[in-house]
């Protein structure tokens, strides 16, 4: 018998296996591709921000330069910038202008000190700040000290928002100046306590936008006190008016021994406060009403 050889095996075989190497290569290469295109992108933004400030890298066009004219260039331009930010300032200024028929004498000292602090803002947010900042001191000299603005010069777009954010959160009792975080309250232990099933007085507000952090750096910053503080004790039944997150309550506690828990703003940070317009937290003041609601009447 003839046996006939296994050729489709053999062919089998001897056929290449099909490699997914090419495969692997392209896409590393597309890798790489997109991973030099990030850099350059990367190296761009850096160059654009520090050609900001006069400085060349070193395939710039300009580097061929001595370190004078590079100096001088440096020099040039960002006292180019300082004075189109001082610019930008005045026009904040005379769109905020407030026409209150005064006519006091701004104080020569704090004048030149703004104007060299100003010169080092290049946000526009900020900008708007610091117009508002002089077009208020103008018709009412006094309003904001140096230190404010020293503290000020510090906050970054960042701490801006965050003290923007506490300043909508904030209350403020009637015929008082400096706003505060209420928090809630608390109340001395009675017998009575026993029986209430309500134990949690007071709000989190990294539930509304304001994490631990962030009261953390408004205290490094100097715009609210280190610590949390206690009113003094609440007399039963005197109703006291409070603008809360813009919206009114009147509070009176039900009982003996109640005070209202809250951050305190500094003076630094009440009066930066008055800058700021203020939008309305229903969230916060519906949350707000309920942890007090337990000790105190709430109209």
């Amino acid at each position: 018998m003839k046996i006939e050889p296994n050729s489709s095996l053999i062919t089998n075989r001897l056929k290449p296996i099909p490699s997914n190497k090419t495969g692997e290569g392209v896409s590393e290469a597309n890798t790489q591709s997109e991973n030099r295109i990030s850099k350059q992108s990367s190296q761009k933004r850096i160059v654009n921000w520090f050609s900001q400030a006069g400085v060349q890298g070193e395939n710039r066009s300009f580097n061929t330069s001595t370190s004078n004219e590079k100096i001088k260039r440096k020099n040039e331009l960002l006292a180019q910038r300082k004075l189109i930010n001082l610019e930008n300032i005045l026009g904040r200024a005379l769109d905020f202008c407030l026409d209150d028929g005064k006519d006091e004498e701004l104080d020569p000292d704090w004048f030149f000190s703004f104007v060299k602090m100003a010169e080092e803002i290049f946000s526009p947010t900020m900008q708007e700040l610091w117009g508002k900042i002089f077009a208020v001191e103008t018709a009412r000299p006094g309003s904001f000290s140096l230190k404010t603005l020293s503290i000020l010069r510090q906050l970054t777009q960042k701490d801006a928002q965050i003290f923007r954010n506490a300043v909508n959160l904030s209350s403020k009792r009637k015929g008082e100046s400096a706003p505060k975080l209420l928090l809630g309250y608390y109340q001395k232990k009675s017998i009575w306590s026993f029986f209430n099933s309500n134990k949690d007085h007071r709000l989190n507000l990294a539930e509304f936008g304001i994490g631990y952090t962030d009261i953390l750096s408004l205290i490094d910053l100097g715009l609210i006190h280190h610590d949390e503080i206690e009113s003094g004790e609440l007399p039963i039944g005197i109703s006291a008016e409070w603008r809360c997150a813009g919206q009114t309550l009147d509070l009176s506690a039900k009982g003996s021994g109640t005070t209202l828990v809250y951050y305190k703003f500094t003076t630094t940070g009440a009066e930066l406060s008055k800058l700021l317009t203020r939008k309305q937290q229903a969230i916060y003041a519906t949350s707000l009403r309920k942890a007090l609601d337990n000790a105190f009447n709430i109209l």
